[in-house]
């Protein structure tokens, strides 16, 4: 039985956590579990990382997540046909009963992060349950809910912040017990990270973790389109039905901090030269002869003392800051709190891009949003455009944004680590 849309999963007030059965790669099927997994759908680089994902295996994730053909209907209709065809071939099984899951990420540099992965009752952000703290494209949650409609199913969890007291609070006692249990898999990416997972079934474990879970809030960390898509979606279904759940990963940043990196900006078509011709008077400008990471630490300087940006795709970087104040005044909505004005995503939006450069940043023909610093440069390099590189904002900033109901620009931050996808997904229709 799916519990998620159980009418009296709705009475409570607070986050909802309800186990499903998830779907999972039988490990005999595939060469690898590291082989079939991806990083979320939007971290893919198209399109050099989504060939050598497609390549890596012929059931990585990416063959659901980021289907290819020529229209957006073939696309979906393709990742239908494709999850059908492994779930009838074995491919992916179905658990035999409805699980919470305890989801640990490690790599070499100390980092661990350790959550609960479940079905979240969707909610408005009037409510204030699940806090936003970015705008989103239209198109992009119009293309997530095509093929989440065309599967039926939620293919990757997004990532949820809560602040828990620091302690060992019942969930995080749960999940602490769970980890001395021996994991239903474990398995290292190529990017150094070890996955491991778990299952929960225990009534009392369960019951523990919802428990707790009602008493706080969330940030969305990672997925504000797949959040607004699980919304519209939700709101295309008579409740209660499946659709007013969506699949989770919820971590407690006060026992497991998350790192925060920044989302780089690609200007397609638009050289190095001519970009920085157009700062002229406006900022200013200082050409660096350094290595990136060097770069990057004189980006880190000088965004402690205003907006600062570093400009590259001509072979060296260029260190963007101290922007005319009267420009700012002309460009930058005053109706937001000074905290949200200041941001160097907002002055990039509301000053470069739309006043400056005169580049829509919605549109994909002129810019991409890149999380990688160096694919980033690399891209721009080879393609004569030119890299805009953030330095990124600390999260007790975005929480508090996001307490006030204030967004950020789209694509502001980057949480990580991300979740990987295709070690469990959760299907609508079971």
């Amino acid at each position: 039985m799916n519990t998620a849309g159980h009418p009296e999963a709705t009475a409570r007030r607070g986050l909802e956590l309800t186990p499903f059965r998830g779907l999972r790669y039988d490990p005999d099927r595939v060469g690898s579990l590291a082989a079939v997994t991806s990083p979320p759908y939007d971290v893919v680089v198209r399109p050099d990382g989504l060939h050598q994902l497609q390549d890596s295996d012929p059931y990585n994730i990416v063959r659901l997540i980021l289907p290819q053909a020529d229209t957006a209907g073939a696309r979906n209709e393709q990742a239908a046909d494709t999850l059908r065809r492994w779930l009838s071939e074995g491919v992916l099984t179905t658990e035999s009963e409805p699980s919470l899951y305890v989801y640990e990420q490690h790599d070499g540099d100390g980092m661990l992060q350790r959550g609960i992965i479940g079905a979240l009752r969707v909610t408005e952000p009037a409510e204030g349950l699940v806090l936003p703290h970015e705008d989103v494209m239209p198109h992009v949650v119009a293309d997530r809910a095509a093929l989440m409609r065309a599967t039926s199913a939620n293919l990757e969890p997004l990532l949820l912040t809560y602040r828990g007291n620091g302690t060992a609070s019942d969930t995080t006692a749960v999940i602490e017990r769970t980890v001395e249990r021996p994991p239903l898999f474990s398995t290292t990416t190529e990017d150094g990270f070890n996955h491991r997972l778990w299952s929960i079934t225990d009534p009392a474990d369960l019951a523990r973790v919802q428990s707790d879970l009602t008493r706080h809030q969330a940030l969305i960390a990672d997925g504000h389109h797949r959040w607004a898509t699980y919304r519209r979606l939700r709101a295309e279904h008579p409740s209660p039905s499946p659709w007013d759940y969506g699949l989770v990963l919820l971590v407690d940043t006060a026992r497991y901090p998350l790192r925060v990196r920044a989302i780089h900006r690609l200007l397609h078509d638009v050289a190095v030269p001519d970009a920085l011709a157009a700062l002229d008077g406006l900022f200013r400008v200082r050409r660096l002869e350094v290595p990136l990471p060097e770069a990057l630490e004189a980006l880190a300087d000088a965004a402690c003392a205003g907006n600062a940006y570093l400009l590259a795709g001509d072979g060296a970087f260029h260190l963007v800051d101290a922007p005319d104040p009267a420009l700012l005044d002309r460009t930058v909505p005053a109706d937001r709190p000074a905290a949200w004005r200041t941001l160097d995503a907002t002055v990039l939006h509301a000053t470069l891009l739309a006043h400056v450069w005169h580049i829509p940043e919605d549109d994909p023909t002129r810019i991409a949003y890149i999380h990688d610093t160096t694919a980033t440069v690399d891209k721009a390099e080879r393609d004569g455009g030119t890299a805009v590189l953030m330095h990124p904002v600390r999260e007790d900033v975005v929480r508090d944004l996001a307490r006030q109901g204030v967004t950020m620009p789209r694509k502001s931050t980057s949480f990580g680590p991300k979740p990987a996808s295709g070690l469990v997904l959760r299907a609508l229709d079971l």
